[in-house]
């Protein structure tokens, strides 16, 4: 018989695996290139790419250190002191790119959704959510500004891509340490689809408002 640390580690695969299955629609087309042109407002340039990924790193900091100022559970509070640290990094990374400011007045549906959570199972679920959708935007990032023969910029975002596997270890050994039962596992589960599908509805909100069918076109 698997010991429990093999039957934890399976079911945190698994766990895992079952976000990305529910939302794998949402999940590929947030990694499709109409994701960029939708969080560019249509604006396929280099700094318009820029400033977008400087919004999100920046208000992404913004939220998580706001987690952590209010949050009772002490391992909790250090993964969103954590992640907090690392996203501000990011934005400093990225804000060291562009030339002009980013627009940082317009807070992201998701950042909005998980500002909304306070219990600490559910913000980890929906950290998460918002960490595999966030992963298939710094995928096309890297890939844009490897097509635009940018390789140091398109090597930016890799490394930036790279954190965020440490940021879905640390947050999966977090859940282990909160969830109890299954009931406290379904409510992580919802609580990352629900951040899933507000990054994706943000993203068909933008594409129909710009006219462009948010569908893959066959």
């Amino acid at each position: 018989m698997a010991d429990a640390g093999v039957r934890r580690r399976m079911n945190r695969e698994e766990f895992v695996e079952g976000v990305r299955e529910r939302n794998e629609t949402a999940l590929s087309r947030l990694g499709s290139s109409k994701s960029l042109y939708a969080d560019t407002n249509g604006e396929m340039e280099p700094d318009a790419v820029l400033r977008a990924a400087a919004a999100a790193e920046y208000h992404a900091a913004e939220t998580f250190a706001a987690w952590a100022e209010d949050e009772s559970d002490d391992g909790a509070r250090d993964v969103w002191e954590h992640v907090a640290d690392v996203e501000d990094d990011h934005y400093v990374t990225v804000r060291g790119e562009l030339d002009g400011e980013p627009n940082l007045d317009e807070v992201p549906p998701v950042q909005q959704y998980l500002r909304g959570l306070s219990d600490p199972i559910e913000r980890a679920g929906a950290l998460l959510g918002r960490t595999l959708a966030a992963d298939k935007s710094k995928e096309q990032m890297t890939g844009f500004f490897t097509g635009e023969a940018d390789p140091m910029t398109a090597s930016t975002f890799r490394d930036l891509r790279g954190d965020l596997d440490d940021q879905l270890e640390r947050t999966l050994d977090l859940l282990d340490a909160l969830c109890t039962d299954e009931s406290d596992w379904e409510r992580a589960a919802n609580a990352a689809d629900e951040a899933i599908q507000t990054a994706y509805d943000a993203y068909t909100d933008s594409l129909e408002s710009m006219g462009v069918n948010p569908k893959p076109v066959c």
